[in-house]
């Protein structure tokens, strides 16, 4: 048990440190243009790879069919996302569909 929370706190630690060095190093550092409008597209490519490969893939194949639950699920989130701009419905909206399609299953 001692050694989940040595690695939970090592964990923990190594990515606060990771995150400090990048908002000290920026503090002090002005980055030039390039690499500041490149960094924009950091965030989008990083949700987009957790979040593809859980939406369109099912025991390691493509599943892009109606009965893919968490499809139709990501497809109301995202029109609810590009229509409302609000974080919490999308989310909200996406979980209520997903749910209610397994429910209904």
């Amino acid at each position: 048990m001692a050694a989940l929370w040595l690695t939970i706190l090592t964990a923990g630690l190594l990515t606060f440190l990771t995150r400090l060095s990048f908002i000290a190093l920026f503090g002090r550092w002005q980055p030039p243009d390039w690499l500041r409008q490149a960094l924009r597209f950091v965030p989008p490519a990083v949700l987009s790879a957790i979040i593809f490969p859980e939406v369109l893939m099912r025991d390691g194949a493509l599943a892009v069919q109606a009965d893919n639950f968490r499809l139709v699920a990501a497809l109301v989130a995202a029109l609810v996302a590009w229509r409302t701009r609000n974080v919490f419905l999308t989310i909200g909206s996406g979980m209520a569909v997903l749910y209610l399609l397994q429910w209904l299953r």
